[in-house]
C-alpha cells in the first residue's frame, strides 16, 4: 500500500515526455516555499493498493513515470514494489524527486532498495534562496539530476543531462 495524494496524468513538467506522475503523501523536510505543503502528512494521501496503481501506469503505453510528493522516499517499500512491477512489466523509464541526498539515501537500506529501479533522480531539499525558474525539472540550484544506474555502477554521482 501507498499513502496516495493524486495520479496525474500525460503531464510534461516532472521529466522529459509525456509522464505519469504519482504524488506520494508524507514529507519529513518541510521545505520553505515548497509548492505542495499539503503533501507533508502521511494522512493527506489514501491508502492505495500497489496494484491499482500499477495498473493506471500500465493503461497508458506512451507515458513514463515520475514520483513525486510529498517524497516517495518516505514511503521506499511500496514505492520499491510500484517501482520493481513497472520495470519487469513495461519499458518506462522512472523519475524520483526527493528531498533527501542521493549520499543519505545510500545509507539506508530500504531506500536504496528503491533507487536500484530509478533511472533519474531528482535530489536535495527545495531551497528558496537558491531558486531558479529557468532551471529544467528542479526548483532550485541545489537539486540534482542524477543518472541513478550510472551513479550506482561507478560509486560516484553521475549526472543527468537531458537533450531538451
Amino acid at each position: 500500500m501507498i499513502s496516495l495524494i493524486k495520479i496525474i496524468e500525460d503531464t510534461t513538467v516532472d521529466g522529459p515526455g509525456f509522464r505519469t506522475a504519482v504524488y506520494a503523501a508524507g514529507c519529513p523536510n518541510a521545505c520553505p516555499g515548497c509548492h505542495n505543503p499539503r503533501s507533508w502528512s502521511i494522512e493527506s494521501g489514501r491508502l492505495t493498493p500497489v496494484a491499482d496503481i500499477f495498473d493506471v501506469i500500465r493503461a497508458d503505453e506512451f507515458a513514463d513515470v515520475t514520483f513525486s510528493g510529498g517524497d516517495p522516499m518516505f514511503q521506499p517499500a511500496g514505492f520499491a514494489k510500484l517501482a520493481r512491477m513497472i520495470k519487469e512489466q513495461t519499458h518506462k523509464n522512472i523519475w524520483c524527486y526527493t528531498g533527501y541526498t542521493f549520499e543519505r539515501l545510500l545509507r539506508n537500506e530500504s531506500q536504496r532498495a528503491l533507487l536500484e529501479w530509478i533511472d533519474v533522480l531528482v535530489d536535495g531539499p527545495y531551497v528558496e534562496a537558491q531558486r531558479d525558474p529557468d532551471l529544467l525539472f528542479r526548483g532550485s540550484r541545489n537539486q540534482r539530476l542524477i543518472d541513478v544506474p550510472a551513479s550506482l555502477r561507478s560509486g560516484q554521482v553521475t549526472l543527468f543531462h537531458t537533450e531538451l
